[in-house]
Formats: structure tokens, sequence, C-alpha cells
């Protein structure tokens, strides 16, 4: 019986410990319809800004565990004490600036969600409502930023948001699966573009 091809995967996986692959391969591209997953990589993306995804992505737990699971209701009510402790957590970016916006992004989540009754439906409408499916035949073609990523930045910046430029939007597009930016050759390009078709 001849052995099961291996699986092609997007350049970018390639080299990754089995964390980085397993995320590329159950994750990365698939729509994020909820809050809850939007906020999160909200967090990890502006983390990320000037480091490797592998860092966050080894730290992700550390985040989860110092930031009451991604509920943006207790991080917003985060104070000073909460502030000092974070900075000498080993376990997530001791940036200041980062750690104060995200407690700063709690703050406009929840502002946000009132009025407009859903973060995640309403960065949706960016892209129409629907992932935007892409035909990358190789990895230098993927694109640092779109003209959606700048229209989003700019408006998260507008609401307040912070650490929301239009790469670190641009990458969170990527990840929540508003646009599909796997190779068209990666294994997973014509899955998430099967699951990009059951769009609410």
């Amino acid at each position: 019986m001849p052995a099961a091809k291996p699986k092609v995967r997007c350049p970018w996986s390639h080299g990754g410990n089995e964390l980085y692959v397993h995320y590329h391969d159950t994750e990365w591209g698939v729509p994020a319809w909820d809050d809850r997953t939007q906020f999160e990589f909200l967090i990890l993306e502006g983390a990320q800004a000037g480091l490797s995804w592998s860092t966050i992505l080894n730290k992700r737990e550390g985040y989860r565990d110092a930031f009451a699971g991604f509920d943006p209701e207790r991080i917003a009510r985060f104070g000073k004490r909460e502030l000092a402790r974070l900075m000498q957590n080993p376990n997530i970016v001791r940036n200041r600036l980062k750690i104060e916006s995200t407690i700063s992004n709690a703050r406009a989540f929840l502002d946000f969600q009132s009025p407009h009754g859903g973060f995640a439906r309403h960065l949706w409408t960016f892209v129409g409502g629907k992932p935007l499916q892409n035909r990358w035949t190789q990895h230098k073609q993927v694109p640092a930023t779109s003209p959606q990523s700048d229209a989003l930045a700019k408006d998260l910046k507008k609401r307040g948001f912070r650490f929301v430029g239009s790469t670190i939007v641009y990458a969170h597009m990527q990840a929540t699966g508003m646009v599909n930016d796997h190779v068209t050759g990666c294994f997973r390009y014509k899955e998430c573009q099967a699951l990009g078709k059951k769009a609410r």
C-alpha cells in the first residue's frame, strides 16, 4: 500500500513547532462569527506587533489566564493593581503600551457593542458579510494590507481602539477568516472556502 502523500501547507507554517502547524491547520482562516473569538484575536494580534506570531501562540494560554479568559467585561475593570501584576507576568508580552491597550480596547469593545448590536457583525460588514476568497498561488503574493483593512483600521481607531493599524487589522482578518489567504495549493484553501460559503 503506497504511503499517503504529505499535506501541502502554506509556506509560512513550515519550520514552526507543532502548535504553529496545528494553528494553521485548524484555526487560521476559519470564519469567526462570534464576538468573543474576534475580541481574543484583537488582543493577540495587537500583542504580536513587532514580534513573531509563534511567540504569541506560545504565550496564548498565558494570555488566556492573565486576561480573564479574554472576557472583555472583566478586563475593562482592570486598574493600576492589575496593570502592575501584568507587568510582572512572564507568560505574556510585558509591554506597558500593549497591556494598557488591551484594557482600553476591552472598554471600547463594550462601548461599541451596546449601540451597534455586536462587534463581529460590524467587522464583517467591511467584507460584505462573507469571507473574501483570494486565489494566491505563492505566499509572496499575499498582501500586508488591503482597502478593507485600511477602512476597518480607520473605523476602529475612530472608536477608540489602539494597536489597530492596517497591517495588524489585515492579519486579524486573515486569522478570523474574513479573508481566505491560504495559497491555493494548501489543503486548507478549499476547506476554508467551503466554510466561507456557510456565511450567515
